[in-house]
């Protein structure tokens, strides 16, 4: 006898069964959200803009997405889960192709952005997260998504755990959905973000404790990143692993978004930056104001 689903289920199956009906007719094609060739001074393509749902498209599904992110010329989508999209994994096979038809067809790039995290106490809930971070894999292997963000989020030297016992428990978790990601042809990022944990020379430790090659990191553009060693030590310690970033306000002055777009084109950074910006009644507005801001801040004509 068939499961009976969920009410959570039930609205993901209704919100991607609505999506693409509204965007996938017979013999229709939705136009590509890719930019024209801007150029920088230096004779090199501009870094890829993208949006991370968190925030600004929390409450968006996936047609109102792909419209938004068309028009403002965004040309990649980190759909944040368990957020209004109804990308999640309670999708059937059928409904995991749709959507991966639909973003193809629109001319954007996928990736997913969990909550999922290591650094807990209890073992029980470090395996919960480990097993559903692999779900989530599948999920992402199915719709297309070129990789999955996790977290670290957290140091518990408070509860009297050494600092070094936490990143090595993280590393090891990160060690096994990296490679099961790897073996699915997706990648698992791993951000700079929590207590403690925010500190990428913190996150090295944890990439380096992992063993593993296939573990990749997202560059979260953290007010911790200045501090210490400074921002271009820390960015050359996982320049070989940055696979994603989340950007923010562009105009900060304090944080230097010019210097980072630099040394990622100086790396041959291929990936995308994410903007992760908060909610506008003029959506489309902003984010092709903030379209023009990440070119001009990287020099583009």
């Amino acid at each position: 006898m068939p499961r009976r689903l969920s009410r959570r289920e039930f609205i993901a199956t209704s919100t991607i069964s609505a999506a693409v009906g509204t965007l996938v007719a017979p013999n229709r094609r939705i136009a590509s959200a890719q930019p024209t060739a801007d150029r920088t001074r230096m004779g090199k393509p501009p870094l890829r803009l993208g949006l991370m749902t968190y925030n600004l498209a929390k409450d968006w599904d996936i047609g109102t997405i792909i419209k938004n992110c068309t028009q403002a010329k965004f040309e990649h989508v980190e759909l944040r889960t368990t957020h209004a999209h109804g990308v999640e994994v309670s999708l059937t096979k059928s409904q995991r192709k749709d959507v991966k038809r639909i973003f193809r067809d629109a001319g954007l790039k996928l990736s997913l952005a969990s909550a999922f995290q290591y650094h807990y106490e209890d073992s029980n809930s470090v395996r919960e997260n480990i097993e559903g971070t692999k779900e989530y894999t599948l999920l992402a292997r199915d719709i297309g998504a070129v990789g999955i963000r996790v977290f670290p989020n957290a140091i518990l030297v408070e509860k009297g755990i050494p600092e070094e016992k936490t990143l090595e428990q993280i590393g090891r978790a990160l060690a096994e959905v990296g490679e099961f990601a790897h073996n699915h042809g997706v990648e698992i990022r791993v951000s700079n973000h929590g207590k403690g944990t925010n500190d990428v020379t913190r996150v090295k430790k944890i990439i380096d404790y992992s063993g593993s090659k296939h573990v990749y990191m997202n560059w979260n553009c953290d007010g911790t990143d200045t501090e210490g060693i400074g921002f271009e030590a820390k960015f050359n310690l996982v320049k070989d692993r940055i696979r994603n970033l989340h950007i923010h306000d562009l105009t900060s002055e304090t944080y230097p978004y010019r210097r980072l777009f630099e040394l990622l084109r100086e790396a041959g950074y291929k990936g995308y930056c994410d903007a992760e910006i908060k909610a506008s009644p003029e959506p489309i507005r902003l984010m092709r104001y903030y379209r023009a801001l990440f070119l001009a801040l990287q020099n583009a004509f």
